[in-house]
């Protein structure tokens, strides 16, 4: 992929950001374990960076997808990964279905809000039961009048105490067909019926404010309602398309920033007279780690050059969030024993990313999940062999 001017400024203005109103304040809003998303989202609505390939229409930038990867690569670069990831559901998990089938109503009312700061987002997917499997949902919402009646609950929302909106994805059938049955639905969290629960502790992104959602006869609108009903599925799965390339791009990022911070640290550390950089034990795995890197960037930038191109990319996208899950197992983990004693040590960049990477082969689709989409496409799984 070749980057222009245009996104090399992007690239320097997001970096730019992040050094000046993010990382002074990440230890902070990690060991608070939330971050204030609405006065974070404003700023950086007010900078441009909440709609960059959402249409002008609705107050966004535009602009084709390789610069909302641009964005999602120096988003990455923030000193953890539960400010990235909340930024990512505002901007391409919570938002492109309502950008791409919602009415001019909706849009009005929920994506240009967001577009500019002014209401955050978060989307309802997973739930206890169902988390890759995303068919077996069971929250619903039955039609009366003109009403759709919710009941359910979803699980591992991110910034779900702090949203004024959710994307969620719900049971609107009764047929016998997983993948027909499904609807996306914008429910208002200050609705009647609607319960946020506790702050759920995590193993890393301490600093996103994940938690349960629950609904009791939560009422809206049909007019919530995005695209026709029956098509949530479909709609939720091309909504996945850009939930991965965000989820992959910045993940990358900080798996990547695990080998700087690493090069830099066993350039100074020194053991038995000389660094520990000066063996070829480590020298040479860092040189394939970051070989490793550049590699699966390339698949990335091959999938979004194709996705623009409005090729079908799934296969891509799925071989990319797979290499990239696999390397957040084994990267930061190779990289930390480097760090010796101070590597196990809670309050250092090194453990934190170790800790926030291991998401990555388990959020928005788990690796197995990303090798049965592969193995299907390539005519070798079970099913295709009928």
């Amino acid at each position: 992929m070749l980057f222009t001017q245009e996104h090399n400024m992007l690239r320097e203005s997001v970096a730019k950001f992040v050094e000046r109103e993010i990382n002074p304040h990440v230890d902070e809003w990690e060991e608070a374990g939330i971050f204030p998303a609405h006065d974070l989202f404003k700023k950086m609505a007010d900078a441009g960076f909440l709609g960059i390939n959402k249409e002008e229409k609705w107050g966004g930038l535009g602009l084709d997808y390789s610069y909302a990867l641009v964005f999602a690569e120096e988003v990455g670069r923030i000193k953890c990964s539960g400010i990235s990831t909340a930024i990512g559901v505002q901007t391409d998990m919570c938002t492109p279905a309502l950008a791409n089938y919602g009415s001019d109503e909706l849009k009005r009312n929920f994506l240009a809000p967001a577009i500019a700061g002014d209401s955050v987002g978060c989307i309802g997917v997973s739930e206890e039961g169902a988390g890759s499997d995303v068919a077996s949902i069971k929250t619903n919402a039955r039609r009366v009048g003109d009403e759709y009646v919710i009941n359910g609950s979803k699980m591992w929302i991110t910034t779900s105490t702090q949203a004024d909106w959710v994307c969620l994805l719900c049971n609107t059938g009764t047929e016998n067909a997983p993948h027909k049955n499904k609807s996306l639905i914008i429910v208002p969290l200050d609705a009647k019926g609607v319960t946020r629960g506790k702050r759920l502790k995590k193993l890393g992104a301490h600093s996103s404010d994940t938690a349960p959602l629950f609904f009791d006869d939560v009422r809206v609108p049909v007019s919530h309602l995005i695209g026709e009903k029956g098509q949530g599925f479909i709609y939720q799965m091309k909504q996945f398309q850009e939930e991965r390339f965000f989820a992959m791009s910045k993940y990358l990022s900080q798996i990547h920033d695990a080998i700087k911070v690493t090069v830099e640290y066993t350039k100074q550390r020194k053991a038995f007279g000389k660094p520990l950089i000066a063996n070829q034990e480590i020298y040479f795995k860092l040189a394939e780690m970051e070989t490793e890197i550049q590699a699966t960037r390339a698949l990335i930038y091959q999938a979004c050059e194709r996705y623009i191109l409005g090729e079908d990319v799934d296969m891509l996208t799925s071989m990319a969030k797979f290499k990239v899950g696999a390397l957040g197992q084994t990267i930061p983990s190779a990289c930390l024993q480097y760090w010796g004693g101070q590597g196990f040590m809670w309050d250092n960049v090194i453990s934190r990313i170790f800790r926030d990477t291991r998401l990555c082969s388990i959020g928005g689709g788990a690796n197995e999940v990303m090798l049965e989409i592969i193995s299907k496409r390539m005519g070798i799984h079970p099913s295709s062999l009928k």
